[in-house]
């Protein structure tokens, strides 16, 4: 089992977002929650969409200001939607938000989460890639979420959690947690390969 293999490691987690947190925490292993830190994002023009969450998580991870342990784990990720053809991050204002919401509004998109595993000797990092289908939004229904909710800290400005989970997605194909913020089954398998290399 996982937190067995993990005791004797420090886990930390280099990331503020309550819903990664709450993830990790149902997998039943201890961590430890790194403090804030600036880490400045950003990404080569060409890079194919599915290489730019890795890419920034991996940015993330080495950005962390403090020299890692011999027995100390990183983890660090960035979950981007992509919907016709551009990357929705969290939104600047309401504005923004609203322009998100209508642009998934009757259509599909996906979620993609980038996620980087680093100790003092190695390094992991892997994707998870999710489609999520919206049925029709009415005005008054984004004017209603955005109003009740705020969800200006979430890639796409939603939370699959929240209400909009509930009322507008007709269905989605992939991980779930992975909307969430965290593909949290494949990382307790990373973490399980990651700490048996690391043993070895």
């Amino acid at each position: 089992m996982l937190h067995k293999k993990l005791k004797s490691y420090t886990l930390i987690l280099a990331s503020q977002s309550p819903r990664r947190q709450e993830l990790i925490k149902g997998l039943d292993i201890a961590f430890t929650l790194a403090p804030p830190y600036h880490v400045d994002e950003f990404f080569p023009a060409a890079m194919p969409k599915d290489e730019v969450p890795v890419f920034l998580a991996w940015l993330k991870s080495e950005c962390y200001p403090q020299a890692l342990g011999a027995k100390d784990i990183l983890i660090t990720a960035d979950t981007l939607v992509w919907c016709k053809n551009e990357f929705l991050g969290k939104p600047k204002d309401e504005a923004d938000a609203r322009r998100m919401l209508r642009l998934m509004s009757g259509s599909a998109h996906e979620v993609l989460t980038g996620v980087c595993l680093r100790s003092s000797q190695k390094k992991v990092t892997f994707l998870s890639s999710t489609q999520v289908h919206f049925r029709q939004l009415g005005e008054d229904e984004i004017s209603y979420y955005l109003s009740v909710y705020r969800p200006y800290d979430k890639a796409g400005a939603y939370g699959i959690q929240e209400w909009i989970g509930y009322a507008a997605i007709e269905r989605i194909e992939g991980s779930y947690y992975n909307v969430m913020g965290l593909p949290i089954q494949q990382l307790y398998v990373e973490l399980a390969k990651l700490t048996d290399s690391l043993a070895r």
